[in-house]
């Protein structure tokens, strides 16, 4: 190990959050690195290439808030920007803020160990170099960690094994029988471009899902201008909204509407895109019955889209809330599946026993495969984090405290490792808003305390036990007062004993930052600090 480089605070990713991360810490004088495990800055928007691969979220919320002339200058040419626009955009701001030349690229951490005696971290890399850091943050991203999949005899494929959160930019798929994983938000935008140039497609499913028309068209430049204006108050209404948005839901309560009202209010809702749907109704996550009335209209819809009815009955979800899972956007994913050349396996019916060197085996038949592409997912909002070996005081490691349950205090600090962000962790809004709002919100937030450190003379902070636990308790009752537990997703972390733990806040993007400038303005209540590196006190809050 090469001697450690002093520095003040270290940000791991180089994504949304610790491109504005590095860009504010600099702001205040403290001196950052980033490190970034690809070879370009982007995050999941490097990594993710896959064919269809775009936001479903408007590109013009989508997007940084924080510098007026960046907002003016940037003009977005679709609705819903597809990747390549999307990480052109944020190389664009790592080129404007000057940002790369404190990035390192094609660096992976490996370890972090909290170093008692000098209230300091000690970070290690994959290339032998070392940091020796008074601040760790974690802006490695919510869905980041990719999830492999267990599919019986994958290892004996002879084919091209494609992930799509770590896609070959060399694959051709142009005359190939292709066998393809997953129906969720990813496998869905993925299917829906390969269809158009497989041979064959073979779309293997566990669980379908709600997907909505996303609608997508180009944005007029006139368009752009003459929202410009209205920015700032856009913005500011985003900060303080449910979900992060623009716009929120509409008033009343599906139940409660007249039958004819109800059909044409859903339908307009449908048209709008993917937010449309689920912001039909205010009531549409707490109520059931509601609920029931957009999911019944939504599971039409497909019956209408798809030809065969085989197809479609396999297609449509049954037995969760609209909503509960991720809602996704679709763009010709259902056109797809009315093509001669897309097959689509359930596999709860027909489960696969088998893949050889060149063909998936089902219970009910073989299918060939030249290429297999699996849309598995992600080990969500934790998996990045506990991909290092992450020791606190006392060496008690992430992995094995996260191994009980995912916990943090608002999301932001873990109690037991001093000093530690996670940016949009556990126990926040994160991936249940519009992530860059609260990405920002959590960037400003984490700079504040930092810099109120720095005027204080406080060397250490760290969540107290009863702060972390009364708020994941807190996010608990609140999920359960919603309709999102009732689904088995990936929203869900678990303990050892199998009880579920839903990871993301789902109290609003506005009343959590309200709980976090609170928090900050009572100084900093719910941690500790100290300006040496021995607690003083671990029964009061120090500011």
């Amino acid at each position: 190990m090469k001697k450690p480089r002093r520095l003040d605070a270290l940000i791991v990713g180089a994504g949304f959050a610790g491109l504005y991360m590095l860009h504010k810490l600099r702001q205040d004088g403290f001196t950052t690195q980033v490190v970034e495990k690809g070879s370009g800055v982007g995050g999941t928007w490097f990594w993710n290439r896959y064919p269809g691969a775009r936001c479903d979220i408007p590109s013009i919320e989508y997007s940084y808030s924080f510098d007026a002339e960046l907002e003016a200058e940037w003009r977005w040419s679709e609705r819903y920007a597809a990747q390549p626009e999307i990480l052109r955009y944020l190389e664009h701001v790592a080129e404007r803020f000057d940002l790369r030349r404190d990035i390192a690229l094609q660096t992976l951490v490996t370890s972090a160990r909290w170093q008692e005696e000098e209230g300091r971290w000690l970070v290690e890399t994959d290339g032998g170099d070392a940091y020796d850091v008074q601040f760790l943050i974690l802006a490695t991203g919510a869905l980041s960690e990719p999830k492999q999949p267990d599919i019986p005899g994958l290892e004996n494929f002879e084919g091209q094994v494609l992930h799509s959160a770590m896609w070959d930019d060399s694959a051709d798929l142009a005359g190939k029988n292709v066998c393809h994983f997953g129906t969720g938000s990813t496998g869905i935008q993925v299917v829906g471009e390969v269809a158009k140039v497989a041979k064959r497609l073979t779309v293997f499913q566990r669980t379908p899902n709600f997907a909505v028309p996303a609608g997508n068209h180009p944005l007029p430049q006139d368009y752009l201008e003459d929202l410009l204006p209205r920015y700032p108050e856009l913005r500011e209404r985003a900060r303080t909204s449910p979900l992060g948005w623009f716009h929120g839901a509409w008033e009343g309560s599906a139940k409660a509407d007249d039958p004819e009202a109800r059909e044409k209010r859903l339908e307009k809702a449908w048209k709008a895109g993917t937010t449309g749907l689920l912001q039909a109704y205010e009531d549409l996550l707490f109520d059931e019955e509601s609920n029931s009335y957009a999911a019944d209209f939504a599971r039409r819809k497909i019956a209408e889209l798809v030809d065969d009815p085989e197809t479609a009955r396999k297609l449509t979800p049954h037995g969760y809330p609209m909503g509960s899972r991720r809602l996704c956007t679709e763009v010709n994913f259902y056109e797809a599946m009315n093509r001669d050349n897309v097959a689509l396996v359930d596999v709860r019916e027909e489960p696969v026993v088998d893949v050889t060197a060149r063909s998936v085996k089902a219970e009910k038949g073989e299918y060939p495969a030249d290429v297999i592409i699996l849309a598995t997912g992600f080990d969500a909002c934790v998996g990045a984090i506990k991909a290092i070996d992450i020791r606190g005081r006392d060496g008690r490691s992430i992995r094995d405290e996260w191994d009980n349950g995912p916990r943090a205090y608002l999301g932001l600090a873990v109690e037991g490792f001093p000093n530690m962000f996670t940016i949009t962790g556990p126990g926040s809004p994160s991936v249940l808003s519009n992530v860059v709002v609260s990405i920002e919100q959590h960037v400003e937030w984490v700079a504040r305390c930092t810099a109120h450190m720095r005027s204080a003379g406080q060397q250490v902070i760290e969540a107290t036990a009863e702060a972390e636990t009364a708020w994941m308790e807190h996010a608990h009752e609140v999920a359960h007062s919603t309709l999102f537990p009732r689904a088995s997703s990936w929203y869900q972390g678990h303990t050892k004993d199998g009880r579920q733990v839903f990871m993301p806040y789902v109290g609003g993007v506005g009343a959590y930052r309200a709980k976090c400038d609170e928090v900050a303005a009572k100084g900093y209540e719910g941690f500790l600090m100290e300006s040496s590196t021995t607690m003083r006190t671990k029964d009061a809050v120090a500011s």
